[in-house]
């Protein structure tokens, strides 16, 4: 079984950029902090389905205590000016013991390079290892470029309207796209 905690892979984005997608660490609260300051307010609507102005006490907590059983979070990093930077986040948290939660989060100036599939892939194959067998998220209706992503995960894909968002499952018995 593949140890979430300790989980990295370096990839080569669309555009020849290499980063690097590995677990979230107990000390990247500061990272998340400095890379939730980039996005666009739009970015986090999308995100939380409302304003959110920073990370939160408990959000630090979430950070520290990750237990990659119940919940899974990976970043997406790259090497700028000699530091580690965040650009992208993505998770899942199990509500039940064969599903559970996925949510992501790209900064702007990188949408367009398949991280959020990347993250999906990834989390999907850390999952079905731990006996999750269905991705559930919710999406803003007008949020495009996610529900193109769901489409294009290679999993079989339900969605459904539902209090003005649109409720997306995944099966992922079946195989993912690369």
């Amino acid at each position: 079984m593949t140890d979430a905690r300790h989980y990295a892979v370096r990839e080569t984005l669309r555009n020849g950029l290499e980063v690097l997608i590995r677990a979230l660490h107990p000390d990247d609260g500061e990272r998340i902090a400095e890379a939730f300051a980039k996005l666009d307010h739009e970015s986090v609507y999308t995100r939380f389905f409302g304003p959110k102005t920073g990370l939160t006490e408990q959000d630090y907590r979430t950070i520290r205590e990750l237990d990659f059983d119940t919940r899974v979070a990976l970043v997406v990093t790259l090497m700028e000016g000699g530091r580690e930077i965040i650009i992208a986040s993505g998770s899942y948290s199990r509500f039940a013991p064969d599903a559970a939660e996925v949510a992501f989060i790209v900064e702007e100036d990188y949408h367009g390079l398949g991280i959020a599939r990347r993250l999906l892939q990834h989390l999907g194959r850390i999952a079905g290892e731990r006996g999750i067998v269905r991705f559930e998220a919710e999406v803003l209706p007008y949020n495009n470029a996610m529900l193109k992503v769901f489409a294009a995960s290679g999993w079989p894909l339900s969605k459904r309207s539902e209090d003005g968002a649109i409720h997306i499952t995944l099966a992922l018995g079946g195989a993912a796209a690369s």
